[in-house]
């Protein structure tokens, strides 16, 4: 396996910027139908494949863990509302809007059944559905705060996901917590974020340079 060296992360930040933005960009109105591609050059999505923070497992893990939670969801809610679920490292968070607490109570239940699943962050909102011009605005932001990450020396951007839903922007991954509160700091100074919401499982600084030395 490959070893990545900082030198070697700060040069792959600085090739990501300018693909990301051009792929972020591109894929905002995908984004908003709920169906993002990402189709880069092998070399770029290999680099930034090995630099996540998951086991392979996990990675495959959270991909059936999405889908099956995606099915789940929509045989739920149905027209009636609007969930997003995301997952990394089977820790599944849940964001949009359904028509009432019950509903959103049987949403988490649901979820925290499907295997593999080890913890359910349920930030459901009992609200009216989104409509197109809210999401539309959430998939922008969702690039904004991205490319800011990728931005900052600060953090390997790549460590995080990004959710936005109505301003709020969630932030998912594993990292330490110096990494957690600058990615926070950064988030909060993207023009449009209303509040930012941490999901992060923490690891320690010793555990990172292991991640790192492992790459």
């Amino acid at each position: 396996m490959i070893k990545m060296n900082n030198e070697m992360k700060t040069g792959l930040q600085k090739l990501q910027r300018p693909l990301t933005m051009a792929i972020l960009c591109g894929s905002v109105a995908l984004s908003v139908q709920g169906c993002v591609g990402l189709m880069v050059g092998g070399a770029v999505v290999g680099a930034m494949s090995a630099s996540d923070r998951r086991t392979f497992g996990a990675q495959t893990e959270d991909r059936a863990i999405v889908h099956k939670g995606e099915m789940r969801m929509r045989a739920l809610v149905g027209e009636a509302g609007h969930v997003d679920v995301n997952s990394f490292n089977r820790q599944v968070l849940l964001s949009g809007e359904v028509k009432d607490a019950q509903t959103k109570e049987q949403a988490g239940r649901e979820i925290a059944s499907i295997e593999n699943v080890k913890a359910v962050v349920n930030e459901l909102e009992i609200a009216e559905t989104s409509g197109f011009k809210s999401r539309s605005n959430d998939a922008l932001l969702t690039t904004k705060v991205k490319a800011s990450l990728i931005d900052s020396k600060a953090v390997f951007a790549n460590s995080f996901k990004v959710v936005s839903e109505a301003g709020t922007v969630f932030l998912m991954g594993r990292v330490t917590r110096r990494e957690g509160d600058a990615a926070g700091e950064i988030a909060r100074g993207v023009n449009g974020v209303q509040k930012v919401v941490k999901v992060f499982e923490y690891i320690t600084e010793e555990e990172l340079n292991q991640l790192n030395h492992s790459q």
